[in-house]
């Protein structure tokens, strides 16, 4: 390649590989011609070694429980050389220590192993269906969190209020209540909030919404519901709605669906 044409195209910013591409070149070999006559490319200083890092410092953020991103960025270099470093000098963050105990455990066959948690603090892990090991407690919280976001759809869809008495104050007092009994597909209550958004959607189709008091009335037979989907105020279950709020007692019991 001729030094005039290459050291032209190199002051212009084009990299070996641009180079390579206009003449139908390897990057290499534009790279030979440019060693040969003396030029060097404006990426050379980027793309050059840039030495080791500090060990006692490196040392220090590891054991401070430091990631490799977080470790790069105080080392002011890159996540790859921090992860040669470490392989140098056998270290090991706290996600490569996690990752590692985690596939010892797998081999061996366990369910539950116990580990530091950053919101419960050291706790049981659980291994789920993916093969990786999580907080039992924050599963837990995301299965309640997930059922009562699930709930709260199906009551607002269900027009948020008893079709009795009218009742909406408190999400968990208000229930699911299967018109016919033959045309029930699951309960709604007992495990079926953790069931897909669309299942539930189509049994709830199949309820009315009522609130604790007036479904345990409905199911003991007490009343009835006269209007399917409409608040009843009149009458005797009026009185009994109206009994309740004079007294200010609670609708209590635990958020079930019939």
């Amino acid at each position: 390649m001729e030094k005039a044409s290459l050291d032209r195209l190199l002051r212009r910013g084009l990299s070996y590989a641009e180079i390579g591409r206009r003449f139908d070149r390897d990057p290499s070999t534009v790279s030979y011609w440019a060693r040969r006559h003396g030029l060097t490319s404006v990426y050379a200083e980027v793309h050059s070694p840039k030495g080791g890092v500090d060990r006692s410092r490196l040392e220090e953020l590891v054991a401070s429980g430091a990631s490799v991103a977080a470790i790069a960025q105080a080392l002011q270099t890159s996540e790859s050389s921090v992860k040669y470093w470490l392989r140098k000098w056998a270290l090991r963050t706290s996600r490569s220590a996690r990752m590692e105990a985690s596939r010892a455990a797998r081999g061996a066959g366990r369910a539950e192993i116990v580990r530091e948690c950053g919101r419960h603090g050291r706790v049981g892990f659980v291994i789920e269906g993916r093969g990786s090991y999580r907080c039992a407690r924050c599963r837990s919280d995301a299965v309640m969190r997930r059922r009562r976001k699930a709930k709260a759809i199906l009551v607002r869809e269900a027009g948020g209020v008893c079709v009795r008495c009218g009742y909406s104050r408190c999400l968990d007092a208000l229930q699911l209540h299967h018109r016919d009994p033959r045309l029930k597909s699951f309960s709604i209550s007992e495990g079926g909030l953790t069931r897909a958004l669309s299942l539930l959607r189509a049994e709830a189709a199949k309820c009315d919404l009522l609130c604790a008091n007036c479904h345990a009335e409905v199911e003991a037979g007490m009343v009835s519901i006269a209007v399917e989907g409409q608040p009843d105020f009149g009458g005797e279950v009026g009185r009994f709605s109206e009994s309740r709020e004079r007294s200010g007692v609670a609708q209590s019991g635990r958020a079930i669906g019939c």
